[in-house]
Formats: structure tokens, C-alpha cells, sequence
């Protein structure tokens, strides 16, 4: 009788799986046909929303960012109960005292663009009203749908069906365990932050040694399809979303590949958080099972244990949290580096280097594209902001691919990383940067001349 009832219950279970997985593959990664142009439906979405209400989002996110920078200054002042009681809360707004700072200089600089205030430099259509007028609104638009959506991916079970069935994969390739394949796709298909938060946890935990969480930290924290959406619609190619997401994705498998077999990640320990060494490998797929069996069990259990409230309160945060969250840094980093680039030659000096890879590699417009290089180590979206009124397609293409690629930025996945006890050092997170840079390069660009 127990096996019968198992037998009926296992095809709705695994529909619970499928349907929903399914939903969230198309919204995020299923091409569309719109004007002759292929885009996805959570793009459509999005500029659907800018149509319609475009003209009052620069208002509506200043007092977002002015609602982060006031709540974060409310809650280190106070520490009131109720934000410390709340994971989400104390999370959102008990930040580190330096992104608390930035929050308040982001609320500072939307208020002095959004009303005009002071000097010219700091709100110019350049500096802060580019970023205000211009990215903020595609920031708003995006995060709101993709937030609502992301739950569609994470909770249903795709993770732990891909996870589990990539077990065997991991080791050979990238030096890790099976289990941090459900950490990885977390941070491709969510957000790198979640991948940080996720190693951190399982680094502490003694589930990764310091090798293995330094690897997946700065390897597999990768920007989520969100920011790709973001990315490629500043750069004013939206219609190539697909395969610009397909060439990070090869450059960032390329990378996961090479760098761990190199320093730095090549010379961290291998002992875990405690010191001892790791003994043997748990692949964690029981006897009797295999890599895809096991993979669609735990994906039917995970798809079990979501009640549509968890799911519905989850995507209300995850909007919540990148608009509180990541607009406020963009706002201010943004400014301050372009009010930099617009007034000094300084990034101008960084790029230098880089201009003679770029013309070997036949980029045009070689010196303005180099501009862009060392700025993605500050913020993922300046070189795309930076690099937008460069008239080759081929040129943005590449900047906008090789600043999601070069995956350390520390206005978000660079700065969580320090604030963790994954054992990674300012150093290692400027070398791991510039090698990223040059192993993704060659790579980004052979695909851009294919396509253009």
C-alpha cells in the first residue's frame, strides 16, 4: 500500500519540480521574437514598465536610496529589536560601517542630481544624471520583475537537480566537491552574493576547506542573468542577450578551469576551517542511486517543501533587497568613478597597458575601450556606462562581456568577500581580477568578431 501511494504522489511531486523550473527557464532564458529582435521575456517586461512610468522612476529610486541611507543610519544608531530579530532586516540595513557610508554619500548624490543642487560635475549628464536618468530606471524595471520571478529558479528544485547531477563533473574539472555545484548554479542563475553567502556558510560550517571556498568564492560568484540583463541593455544591445550571456558563460567556465590550477587559489591550504586536512571526498550520492536519480530526488523534495506564502514573501524580498541593496552603491560608486573619468586622465593611465592586447586582438576604438578595463574592479556596471557612447557594436559588446566576466568588483561581490571568513586578501582579489581579465579577453573577443 506505502509503495502504491508513493508511486501515485511521485508524478504530481515531479511536476511540482518540472512546472514551475520550467516557467522560470522561460522568463529568464527562453528567446523571444519582438520587432525582428530576440530578446527574453523578463526584458520585455522591464521595458514595458520604463514605457509606461518612466518619466517618474529617477524620483521614485532617489527616495529609495535616500529610504536605504536613512534606515541604515536608523538601525546602527538604535539597533532596535525588531531589525536584529529579523534575518532579512538586519541583513538589509546592519551593514558594515563602509557601506554604510556609501549608502549616505548614494542618498547625497541622487538628491544633489534628482534637484540640481551644487556642483555641476556632480550632476551632469555625464556623472550623476547619467546614472540617475539612466541606469537606475533599467535597475528599477529589472529588479522588480526579476526579482518576483528569481524564486522560479532557486526554489523549485533546478538547483539540486543540476547540483547533484553535475557531482562527478566537479572534481576532475574545477578541484571541488560535488555539493558546491548546487553553490555554483546558485550563483549563476541567482546572484553572486548568494554564492558568497552560501560558501561563506558551508566554509564555516567545515564543509570546504580554505581552498575549495576561495575557489568558489572568486571563481563561481558569478553576475546573475539579472545583472546580464542590466549590462547588455546599457550597452544598447539588448537584441544579443543570448549570446553575449553564452560568451560569459564560456569565458567564465575557461576561468573556473585555468585559475584554480594557478596562484593565488593554487597556493591556499587544503585544511579546513580548523585546520585539518581534508581526508577523502564525499560525492554525496547515496548507493543505489545515480548522479540524475539523485538529482530529481532532491529536486522533488525541495519542490515539496515550498508553500506559495515562503515563495511569494521570498521574491518580495529579493526586490526589496537589490533596491535597497545595490542601488544606493551603484549611485555612489558610479559617481565618484565617472566624476573621476570625466575629470581626470586616471583611468586613462590604468587602461594604458591594455591597448596594445586590444589592438593585437583588432578591437576597435582600442584606447576608449581600454578606459573601461580597470574600472570594472570598482563597480560590474561602469565600463558598460563608461563604454555606452562608443559607436562600435563589436567594442560594447566586448566591454560589456568582459566586465561581467571580470567577476570581482568591490561594490558588491568584492567587498562581501573581505567581509567573510573566506580566505581571500585584497591582493589575491586585484591579481585574481587581472587574470581574469587577461584569460577572458582573447576569449570575449574571438566571440565578438564571430558575431559582428
Amino acid at each position: 500500500m506505502e509503495t502504491s501511494s508513493a508511486t501515485k504522489s511521485s508524478l504530481p511531486n515531479i511536476l511540482r519540480f518540472v512546472i514551475p523550473s520550467l516557467i522560470g527557464v522561460f522568463f529568464f532564458m527562453t528567446p523571444i521574437p519582438i520587432n525582428g529582435e530576440l530578446t527574453i521575456p523578463i526584458a520585455i517586461l522591464s521595458n514595458s514598465l520604463q514605457s509606461a512610468i518612466g518619466a517618474a522612476i529617477p524620483t521614485i529610486m532617489t527616495y529609495l536610496v535616500i529610504l536605504a541611507a536613512a534606515g541604515t543610519l536608523f538601525v546602527k544608531a538604535f539597533r532596535p529589536a525588531f531589525v536584529r530579530h529579523s534575518p532579512f532586516l538586519a541583513s538589509l540595513f546592519d551593514v558594515a560601517p563602509i557601506w554604510a557610508s556609501v549608502r549616505v554619500i548614494g542618498a547625497v548624490f541622487a538628491v544633489m542630481t534628482l534637484y540640481k543642487l551644487g556642483p555641476d560635475w556632480v550632476h551632469s549628464e555625464n556623472t550623476g544624471g547619467l546614472l540617475l536618468y539612466s541606469l537606475l530606471p533599467i535597475l528599477f524595471s529589472t529588479f522588480l520583475f526579476a526579482g518576483l520571478l528569481l524564486p522560479l529558479l532557486l526554489n523549485f528544485g533546478l538547483l539540486e537537480f543540476f547540483g547533484y547531477s553535475l557531482t562527478k563533473i566537479m572534481r576532475p574539472l574545477f578541484k571541488l566537491p560535488g555539493r558546491s555545484s548546487v553553490d555554483c548554479l546558485a550563483s549563476w542563475l541567482g546572484d553572486g552574493t548568494i554564492g558568497v553567502l552560501l560558501t561563506s556558510k558551508q566554509y564555516e560550517e567545515g564543509f570546504y576547506t580554505k581552498k575549495e571556498a576561495a575557489i568558489i568564492g572568486t571563481t563561481f560568484s558569478v553576475v546573475s542573468v539579472t545583472f546580464c540583463l542590466v549590462v547588455i541593455n546599457q550597452v544598447g544591445l539588448a537584441r544579443y542577450f543570448l549570446p553575449f550571456y553564452g560568451t560569459v558563460i564560456l569565458a567564465g567556465i575557461v576561468c573556473a578551469l585555468i585559475l584554480p590550477r594557478i596562484p593565488p587559489l593554487s597556493k591556499k591550504a587544503d585544511t579546513f576551517i580548523g585546520g585539518e586536512p581534508r581526508k577523502s571526498d564525499d560525492e554525496s550520492i547515496p548507493e543505489g542511486y545515480t548522479p540524475l536519480s539523485y538529482g530529481l530526488k532532491r529536486a522533488v523534495i525541495q519542490a515539496e517543501q515550498n508553500k506559495p506564502s515562503a515563495i511569494i514573501k521570498d521574491g518580495m524580498q529579493n526586490v526589496i533587497d537589490m533596491w535597497l541593496g545595490v542601488a544606493p552603491v551603484v549611485m555612489a560608486i558610479g559617481t565618484v568613478a565617472l566624476i573621476i573619468a570625466e575629470t581626470t586622465p586616471f583611468f586613462q593611465w590604468l587602461g594604458m597597458p591594455f591597448i596594445p592586447l586590444l589592438e593585437l586582438l583588432q578591437i576597435p576604438f582600442a584606447k576608449e575601450a581600454s578606459e573601461t578595463i580597470a574600472v570594472g574592479f570598482a563597480d560590474m556596471f561602469l565600463p558598460s556606462i563608461i563604454g555606452t557612447g562608443i559607436e562600435s557594436e563589436l567594442t560594447r559588446f566586448v566591454i560589456a562581456s568582459l566586465s561581467v566576466s571580470q567577476l570581482i568588483y568591490m561594490s558588491e561581490v568584492g567587498g562581501l568577500l573581505l567581509g567573510t571568513k573566506i580566505p581571500v586578501t585584497i591582493k589575491d582579489l586585484i591579481l585574481i581580477f587581472l587574470l581574469r581579465t587577461l584569460i577572458s579577453l582573447p576569449i570575449i573577443a574571438g566571440m565578438a568578431h564571430l558575431l559582428f
